[in-house]
């Protein structure tokens, strides 16, 4: 039993924030957000209950080679890519796009694991010439939050195994749709388990995963130490949120 599930339950209010949320995800050639790139995104919009009221959908043709394993995964392979997809800049711009005006109104944004997503969008977004979101808020990450009101939980902390501890379906793991709105209940279930420990507004929550996420990082990095996965003098895991 956590320290938050042992403390007396103060009165239960659901986060204004959880009243909607937009959702966001990406699926890549691969995992360094510098020199992969897009290969589709979803940006969506979900309501209070988790039902779907606003949704879009991208296919780029990532001008590059699409590596099998990365096509094993999310199931584009280049030849469909390059026959389907749209070019890379205008998706990268579209998706730009679509997030800044969730941010402008006040709508937060989920992501999970949001440093890959948003620092992979910055960084294609200035290999095309298009002006980057440099500092997304404000973000919602329910794996920062999972790691902090769940914190000596043991197992994975997949999306897939974490949706499936606090029981919300995900069909068709590693397509960007599937993910992004498995990744937007899933902080709607966090809310309805934590809210009443949650900060009052969503920019201090955003504040908060800031911190959260930097305190998670060194403390992975000394665990790393100690089983002998990084060398004590190794450059720290990087706890920088909810971009690099």
């Amino acid at each position: 039993m956590t320290t938050w599930q042992a403390e007396p339950l103060p009165l239960f209010q659901t986060p204004e924030w959880a009243r909607v949320v937009g959702v966001f995800d990406l699926e890549t050639t691969g995992i360094d957000v510098v020199t992969d790139r897009i290969v589709t995104a979803h940006v969506g919009v979900l309501d209070v209950d988790g039902q779907v009221v606003d949704a879009r959908d991208w296919l780029a043709d990532p001008g590059i080679a699409i590596p099998a394993g990365a096509a094993a995964i999310h199931g584009i392979s280049t030849e469909r890519a390059r026959t389907e997809g749209a070019p890379a800049a205008t998706v990268v711009a579209e998706v730009v796009e679509a997030l800044s005006a969730l941010f402008a109104a006040g709508i937060p944004v989920v992501a999970y694991n949001a440093p890959f997503d948003f620092s992979l969008l910055k960084h294609e977004a200035l290999r095309h010439g298009i002006a980057p979101i440099e500092k997304p808020s404000p973000v919602l990450d329910p794996l920062v939050m999972d790691k902090t009101y769940d914190r000596w939980r043991r197992g994975k902390r997949t999306l897939s195994v974490v949706a499936a501890h606090y029981a919300v379906p995900l069909e068709s793991a590693h397509e960007a749709c599937a993910d992004a709105v498995a990744a937007g209940r899933l902080a709607l279930a966090l809310a309805e388990r934590f809210g009443a420990w949650m900060p009052p507004t969503v920019d201090e929550l955003h504040l908060r995963q800031v911190a959260w996420a930097r305190a998670q990082a060194a403390s992975l990095t000394e665990y790393f130490v100690k089983i002998g996965r990084l060398d004590a003098t190794s450059p720290p895991l990087d706890g920088a949120w909810p971009i690099r």
